[in-house]
């Protein structure tokens, strides 16, 4: 299972990170967020990282143009979009992306389905608050394609992974603040789901 730690505000937290075993870190983008980045301190950050880590830019309510602006600014592989895009939009977009489903009901969950990505459940900030879908949602769906977020643990990831999910995205329980991670967290979050 892949693993991106999203809400990275500092070199230390993403070298960290990565030195764990992290497949991707992600930069928020948002400013209402408090684990919101400036591109150019990402891009900062974005140069220390090693080949093949993926450097993924949170987006929210932002027009194509920008994210394109930001994403090359700070050097990232890939725009993560959490908020409704439709088709117009995507063709206006020149960087790499995955679309993000909050999620309500089992039935966002099968929205984009042929699709790589990512659930998250549903909350009026745009995540980073912990919560959860439900996991009943899953069963007897083909999770090869989907990137799982919102409220997981070290502790649960033993439960979810015969769902099969391609990835997991996780941000708040590694933390010790907001924007701050914790090594230890990190690593045995990392450690759980790469076993």
């Amino acid at each position: 299972m892949r693993v991106k730690i999203c809400g990275i505000t500092s070199a230390k937290d993403a070298l960290r990170a990565v030195h764990a075993g992290a497949d991707a870190v992600g930069f928020i983008f948002y400013p209402k967020s408090p684990r919101y980045i400036t591109p150019k301190n990402a891009k900062k950050i974005s140069l220390l990282l090693p080949p093949f880590v993926q450097k993924i830019g949170v987006f929210v309510n932002e027009s194509p143009k920008n994210i394109d602006k930001i994403c090359k600014k700070a050097g990232l592989n890939l725009a993560q979009l959490h908020f409704d895009v439709d088709e117009k939009f995507l063709s206006k977009l020149k960087t790499p992306h995955i679309k993000v489903v909050r999620a309500k009901q089992k039935s966002d969950i099968l929205k984009c389905k042929d699709k790589y990505r990512l659930i998250d459940a549903f909350t009026d900030n745009y995540g980073g608050e912990g919560k959860s879908v439900d996991l009943s949602w899953f069963d007897e769906i083909d999770c090869s394609k989907i990137i799982l977020a919102g409220g997981l643990n070290a502790s649960m990831l033993e439960n979810i992974k015969h769902f099969g999910f391609y990835g997991v995205d996780v941000n708040s329980s590694v933390e010790l603040s907001h924007g701050k991670k914790d090594a230890q967290k990190m690593y045995d979050f990392i450690k759980s789901a790469k076993n």
